[in-house]
Parts: structure tokens; sequence; C-alpha cells
């Protein structure tokens, strides 16, 4: 047992009785005298855990000024500790400029612990690695305040970019979730413009005010119906069924992909596999199905089989 394990047999030990005598403790956790002078150390110098020698009874207490005799802080085993570590070192990276200055605090405690049981959290860190694909960049003022207005249930005045029609529009947003998806970060907002659940890229976000009025509140099941029924990151209500045949060779990767939860997945006798997909708008499903090219084979709807025809003949247009 580490010894960092072993401090969850003080807590129980003086959560079962208030006043210990050495002995009690040396008995209960079949330890020498040595290692629990140590493991005294630690938690008065590692863990901040107050536990003092009455001399006049002879016992061990845990000074709490009064406070439920509860060990304070949190407590985790060394596995724990290392399981949070990699935790953290992954979202950090999902966002350095924007995460790594708020896990800071954690990160610099874990690692006094870690180092406490030798173990070297810098060496640790470097074999975690997050690959970003298609990141955007992201402006650290207005995914503060983009997160700030979600976390405190406040509305939100933003310039927001439309790429598609490229042009910038104001409006007021009440923010309901924010989304980490494929490398870049979305809020779901009831739009006050719009007056509907829209999903906004925080990236074209160019400007972002949080306001005084509290965020008009949409329930998580609404959100849900709105915002994932559909494929991807467009939501809506689900408006047609995409089946796609996959060669026998892609299928070996295919079969084991969730692409939505609702999704319906055949593998056939000849290997190939067929996976039919909710979807509410094409335009994310189309790309994802030409990065198969030839593996991928649209068998319905044949709007959907019609419209990744043509951006195929208009990407083969490209190459003659």
């Amino acid at each position: 047992m580490s010894q960092t394990d072993r401090l969850y047999q003080y807590k129980a030990l003086f959560k079962r009785k208030r006043h210990l005598t050495k002995e009690d403790i040396l008995k209960e956790l079949e330890i020498s005298e040595a290692t629990f002078k140590r493991d005294l150390d630690k938690m008065r110098d590692t863990y901040h855990y107050n536990i003092h020698y009455d001399r006049f009874d002879n016992v061990y207490k845990l000074n709490n000024d009064g406070q439920s005799y509860e060990l304070p802080g949190l407590m985790f085993s060394q596995k724990e500790l290392l399981s949070l570590l990699t935790i953290q070192n992954m979202i950090t990276e999902l966002e350095p400029s924007l995460l790594g200055p708020k896990m800071q605090p954690l990160q610099e405690r874990l690692s006094e612990i870690l180092s406490s049981e030798g173990l070297d959290t810098k060496s640790l860190t470097k074999r975690v690695r997050v690959v970003h694909a298609g990141k955007r960049r992201l402006a650290l003022k207005s995914f503060q305040s983009v997160a700030q207005g979600t976390l405190e249930r406040k509305k939100l005045h933003i310039h927001h970019f439309n790429r598609n029609r490229n042009e910038t529009t104001e409006r007021d947003i009440s923010p309901q979730q924010l989304i980490h998806y494929r490398d870049n970060w979305y809020v779901d907002a009831f739009c006050h413009k719009r007056e509907k659940i829209l999903s906004f890229s925080i990236d074209a976000i160019t400007a972002c005010d949080v306001l005084e009025d509290d965020a008009l509140e949409v329930s998580q099941d609404d959100i849900k119906a709105m915002m994932q029924s559909g494929y991807g990151i467009f939501g809506g209500e689900v408006k047609n069924w995409a089946k796609l045949k996959f060669s026998a060779q892609r299928a070996r990767w295919v079969q084991f992909e969730e692409w939505h939860h609702d999704q319906k997945g055949t593998l056939h006798k000849d290997s190939t596999y067929t996976l039919e997909i909710p979807y509410s708008d094409e335009r994310e499903l189309i790309a994802d199905i030409l990065r198969f090219g030839a593996d991928v084979e649209v068998m319905e709807p044949q709007s959907l089989r019609t419209n990744v025809t043509t951006a195929l003949q208009k990407a083969a247009e490209l190459y003659r």
C-alpha cells in the first residue's frame, strides 16, 4: 500500500473515533512507528491536515477548530492523482491560452503531491499528446465572455460573422451550453433576434459583452431535441436518413465508429458495411462522405446521392 493510499485509512480512523492513541493507530494500520511519523509529516506538510499530539491525554487529535471531524481537502490515491494529472494535461492541450491559466493552480498542487511520491510530473505530461486537426484560432476575450455568460446565466450581446453570407450581424443571445466539437468551440444559445435555438461558432464571434439581464432558460430536453437530433454540429429536426455503403476494406474502421447516437449499422457477408444516420442539414455530412472517396457510396436518399455526385464531378474538373 502506498503512503497516499494509506491516508484513506487515517481518514476512516478519525471519522470513527475523535481521539486515537499511537498504539491504536499502529495496530489498526499495521505500520511501524517510523512509518507513522513519516505519515504525520506528509499529512501536515503536503495535505495541510492539522493532526496534533495531546500530551495531557496521550492521544492524537484532529484539530479542526470546532468544525466537523472530517479531514479537510480532497484525498486521492496515487492512481487517482495520475488520472487527474493526465486529464488536466489533456484539457489544457485543448485550448492552452484559454484553459491553461485556469488549470495552473490545480496542476501545481497535483505536481506537488505526486513529487512527494517520487513521481516526475514533467515526464508524465510528456507522455500525453493531443493532435489537433482543423482547429481554428480563437480570440481569448470572446471565449472568456461567452463562457462567463454561459456559466453565470447572463445574456450576451455579440457581433457574429456569418461566413456563408460574408456579413457581420449584432444580436442578443441567451447561452445554454458550450460545445467542443472537432477541435473547435461552439455555443448553443437562444437567439432573441431569430427567436430560436442556434449554434454559434465562438471563433466567429468578433465581439461579445456580458449583459446584466438573466439568460432565457431552455430545458435540456428541448436543446437535445433541437440541436442533437441531426448530424454533426448542424442541429434541427431530422429531415431524412442517409444510407451509406462502405467498402470491405474501409468497413474495418467504420463499423466501430459512432457518427450519430441513433445510427444503424449492418455488416454484410461480403464484409461491406451499411451505415444509416439521420440528418437535418447535409453540408457537414457531404463533407464527411467525400473524405472517403471511392470507399463509400450513397445509397439513399436520391437527393443526397445527387449532391454528392455533383460535388465529386466539380472536384474531378479541377484535375482535368
